[in-house]
């Protein structure tokens, strides 16, 4: 799978050179302020549907748009507790994570299927249910926040498959082993 609309379950983070993918509080200004769109369009265009948990869709509703937005497939929330209005532009699971990424996988119609935030990824990770893992290095360091992965993730092997630089960003690619 090359990652461009392979139809790859890709976990996709922005994280900072010291690994945290959100600062104290939850606060994700900075990916905003160092991400150029240009630097993910063509991973826009390849998706297909987006798998977040609700912490990472709470965040996402209380930033400004700043022109980064997800603008194509489906969007799904897993949750425990869906809000009491719901979000048309959203789906909200209270299923089980494989269950979750099975749905989330046919929504998106042979394109990638995009993880975010923490906790879902990790659990998509320890569960085996992720193809590949795409990480923009920002040129900053946050010194706390949520790290890219909890300590009780365990070991995961990847292999390297592409690195590009565009501006102050490095993108990494890695294949997940199996």
């Amino acid at each position: 799978m090359n990652g461009v609309g392979s139809g790859a379950v890709v976990v996709n983070r922005a994280m900072s050179l010291d690994g945290f993918i959100a600062g104290r509080g939850h606060a994700m200004d900075w990916v905003a302020e160092l991400l150029p769109v240009d630097a993910v369009r063509d991973v826009m265009a390849a998706t297909g549907a987006m798998l977040v948990g609700r912490g990472t869709y709470d965040v996402a509703r209380r930033m400004p748009d700043q022109g980064t937005a997800y603008d194509g497939g489906s969007q799904f929330v897993l949750t425990h507790r869906p809000p009491d209005e719901p979000d048309p532009a959203v789906t909200f699971l209270t299923c089980g994570v494989e269950e979750a990424v099975a749905t989330a996988r046919g929504a998106a119609g042979g394109r990638n299927l995009e993880i975010l935030g923490a906790d879902v990824a990790a659990q998509c990770l320890q569960r085996g249910l992720v193809d590949e893992v795409l990480v923009y290095v920002l040129p900053l360091l946050l010194g706390d926040g949520v790290r890219f992965a909890p300590a009780t993730l365990g070991r995961i092997d990847l292999e390297p498959v592409a690195t590009t630089r565009a501006g102050a960003v490095t993108t990494l690619r890695f294949r997940v082993r199996r």
